[in-house]
């Protein structure tokens, strides 16, 4: 199992903290996104951590792993 949680903005748009789903051989990122929220691309220049540690849409998951998603930071 695969706990995916969405942070700030993209909690809002998505109308969920989290999801759980069941990981597979050669999963990424991009694939628990996919899997958890199929027809919502993800925004442009989201960020992901995997267990607590930034990452990227194309690195690897497997069960047990935590993946989370931020909106893209912006300043001023």
């Amino acid at each position: 199992m695969i706990t995916i949680r969405y942070f700030a903005s993209l909690r809002e748009q998505l109308g969920k903290e989290q999801d759980q789903i069941d990981s597979a051989d050669n999963m990424t990122a991009l694939d628990a996104w996919n899997r958890a929220n199929t027809g919502t691309k993800p925004p442009d220049n989201i960020l992901v951590a995997i267990n607590q540690s930034y990452a990227r849409l194309d690195s690897p998951i497997g069960s047990g792993d935590e993946v989370a998603f931020f909106p893209p930071v912006t300043g001023g």
